[in-house]
């Protein structure tokens, strides 16, 4: 079993707790030097522009892609789970986290990546933004997606050979970077809805909040099979229906 979560935009690499295992290297390293040798060349101005951020944050990321180097990663880089920090990473309690959830989380937890393709938990990795829906024409690829479809759906339907399942808590951004027709497990996807005045809809910063908790529920417990991702209850989410793949969790505001 494998799970997929997509990165967060914000990132801490201040945070001094080790995660009790030794680091990996990303496959995907050369990859990841040529998409910087392209964004090295944009501007701060450019990357604001594309990437619909403010002047500060654009400043920040063009001075960080000019420090990028592979050797840094390698030399000065922090394990990837340890360094996001929004709701979904916060909501998973990985400073609670033992040594075997730690190993459990870097045999099965995946993180889809605009610069690193895809990270094992334990991964090096400097500090950076680009997201993989980001506009980027990289050689002769119109878009990452493009560039790193065939590249990460080989290699990822290489490391769930062995599995049952997978369970996909990404965001539609990065999960649709996989050739998804080429996976031949069940892809399973919970679903968070919430209920006010009789209207059901997901609602964002909820639902990652909740992806967050059933990743700590599914490392905490190792769950291994469907049946038991269903009795999942965190922040007062309820199970509601499992067809075509969807387990539907839903809760009522009063």
């Amino acid at each position: 079993m494998k799970i997929l979560i997509s990165p967060a935009k914000k990132m801490d690499f201040t945070y001094n707790n080790s995660s009790q295992i030794s680091s990996t290297n990303c496959d995907f390293l050369n990859e990841s030097h040529e998409i910087i040798q392209t964004v090295k060349k944009l501007s701060s101005e450019k990357l604001s522009s594309i990437m619909g951020i403010s002047s500060d944050l654009a400043t920040l990321n063009y001075n960080r892609n000019q420090e990028w180097k592979k050797e840094n990663v390698l030399k000065h880089g922090k394990q990837a789970i340890l360094c996001f920090k929004g709701a979904v990473y916060e909501s998973m309690g990985i400073e609670k986290f033992s040594r075997n959830d730690f190993e459990f989380t870097a045999k099965h937890l995946r993180i889809l990546s605009g610069l690193y393709g895809i990270l094992k938990s334990t991964d090096l990795i400097l500090p950076y933004r680009l997201e993989m829906g980001t506009k980027l024409i990289i050689g002769r690829n119109k878009n990452l997606y493009q560039y790193w479809r065939n590249k990460l759906t080989d290699s990822f339907l290489d490391t769930i050979k062995n599995d049952k399942f997978i369970i996909n808590l990404s965001s539609n951004e990065y999960y649709k970077v996989l050739e998804s027709k080429k996976i031949n497990l069940p892809v399973i996807t919970p679903i968070f809805k919430d209920i006010k005045k009789g209207k059901e809809k997901v609602i964002s910063f909820y639902a990652k909040k909740a992806r967050g908790k059933m990743c700590n529920y599914i490392i905490k417990n190792q769950i291994k099979n469907i049946d038991d991702l269903m009795k999942f209850n965190e922040l007062e989410y309820q199970f509601r229906d499992f067809s075509n793949n969807q387990i539907i969790f839903t809760r009522i505001h009063d």
